[in-house]
């Protein structure tokens, strides 16, 4: 926040008065949760407790807002952020006590446990004393990240919108258009992947885009004509979409003041950048609720296993929610492909880009881009915030 400005709600989302800070109370489509392909968390982030977030942690506009979007009564909604904390610290254990047999992992809603794919009954026993629970399967996980890689390796035409590793389906699930799935270049396509390895052929209703806008007065942040959103605050600056900006890229805040420059960005491939921040402006480990919810502080950057809760900050759309469905997608944009990204059925509209993405009090990763709107729904792809750290020796801000 800019030490000559006053604290309101538009402000760019983690950068606030840091005394305002003070006040704050704190088998469907999917991928495999520790895909070999996945980056491992940095080690300058912080995980959260392995025991389940304290009652005084569960913001009512938190679980307002997730009972709005998910369908969940507040105590339901509650019950469940304590079930996902509980499984993302199941979720090591269970993956090493697997071992080579690890097919894959999600979250089940409906027994609030982790669910482990096996390929080898023996190691049961002991993935279930870890605290989660089992199936069988036939392939591991390795062998379905090597066959995303090989499909990764195509030419992918526009009415393919992106593929991952399911674990449920033990198989690579191919999204095409739905209305282009007849399309000659579509077809030969799937034909092609189906070579790679196992696919499962699934339509979705749009092609992806990113969520970068136009100018709108009054709306942070800014670098030339195009309007993104802040990640997370990091020591030094800020996370983003790499889509947003170039490196050396001048970026102004909301009031148009200068902020910093982009220090590092990359885009296709990847959709990640970090901002250096000084000229009287500092962060703090905080999410902005847009008046939706309070301002969500964060604690750490422990990944959400698929099926978990998820809610997203972003400028154009504020606060919604939704649930992990994949992990480690490669996503086809006009612009060329992006790979390892996690895919949620939060929507977004343009201005979103690079704006948070948060499960209880864990950041997540940065707004990449999607279909639909917040209107009419859709589905949004984010970009892992533990793959940023890594990539540039950043250490996330937390509280």
């Amino acid at each position: 926040m800019r030490r000559t400005t006053t604290l309101r709600t538009t402000l760019s989302t983690a950068l606030l008065l840091a005394t305002a800070a003070l006040g704050f109370t704190p088998a469907s489509a999917a991928t495999t949760t520790g895909s070999a392909a996945s980056p491992a968390p940095a080690a300058s982030a912080r995980s959260s407790d392995a025991s389940a977030p304290e009652a005084s942690r569960l913001s009512p506009g938190l679980l307002t807002a997730m009972g709005r979007d998910l369908g969940l009564t507040e105590a339901a909604a509650a019950d469940r952020l304590r079930a996902e904390s509980a499984a993302r610290a199941v979720e090591a254990p269970a993956r090493r006590a697997a071992g080579a047999a690890y097919g894959g992992s999600w979250f089940d809603a409906g027994s609030g446990r982790l669910t482990v794919a096996l390929t080898d009954r023996a190691r049961r026993a002991a993935v279930e004393a870890a605290g989660a629970d089992t199936v069988l399967v036939r392939r591991t996980a390795r062998a379905l990240d090597a066959a995303k890689a090989r499909i990764d390796r195509l030419d992918a035409p526009a009415g393919v919108a992106s593929w991952h590793v399911d674990p449920k389906a033990n198989a690579v699930a191919v999204n095409v258009v739905d209305d282009r799935r007849g399309d000659p270049a579509v077809r030969a396509f799937v034909e092609r992947a189906r070579q790679a390895g196992p696919v499962a052929v699934r339509t979705t209703e749009d092609v992806p885009r990113t969520f970068a806008a136009g100018t709108v007065g009054g709306d942070p942040y800014y670098t030339g004509n195009v309007r993104c959103s802040i990640g997370f605050s990091v020591h030094g600056g800020f996370v983003t979409a790499g889509h947003c900006g170039s490196r050396g890229a001048a970026v102004y805040g909301w009031d148009r003041s200068y902020v910093g420059a982009f220090q590092g960005s990359s885009f296709p491939g990847d959709d990640y950048a970090w901002v250096s921040v000084g000229s009287g402006w500092w962060t703090v480990p905080v999410v902005l609720g847009w008046g939706t919810v309070p301002d969500q502080l964060v604690r750490g950057s422990a990944e959400a296993p698929i099926g978990a809760s998820v809610c997203r900050s972003g400028s154009t759309t504020r606060w919604h929610c939704g649930t992990v469905l994949a992990r480690n997608e490669t996503v086809n944009y006009s612009q060329g492909a992006v790979h390892q990204m996690t895919k949620t059925s939060v929507c977004a509209e343009p201005g979103d880009s690079g704006g948070s993405f948060i499960s209880g009090d864990q950041a997540q990763g940065v707004t990449s881009g999607g279909w639909g709107n917040c209107s009419g729904g859709g589905q949004t792809w984010h970009q892992p915030v533990n793959e940023i750290l890594n990539r540039y020796g950043l250490r996330l801000h937390t509280a």
